[in-house]
């Protein structure tokens, strides 16, 4: 269990450091990403971007555990 924690800490620390980098590729805006902005309010909600970093991360891992 702690290797799985410390494991997911490290993916959160490069993801993090690497969050610059991948909103210039645009992950962050792909089709299917919910965005309403209205006055001062804007909320966004990026379930493509989110669906498609967990199948890389899922297939990640298989390859690793395989």
């Amino acid at each position: 269990m702690q290797k799985i924690m410390v494991g997911l800490g490290i993916i959160f620390i490069i993801l993090g450091l690497a969050w610059p980098l991948i909103k210039k590729l645009g992950i962050g805006r792909l089709p299917g990403d919910i965005l309403i902005k209205k006055g001062n309010f804007t909320f966004y909600f990026p379930i493509t971007t989110s669906i498609v970093i967990s199948l890389v991360i899922m297939i990640i891992l298989w390859l690793i555990n395989r």
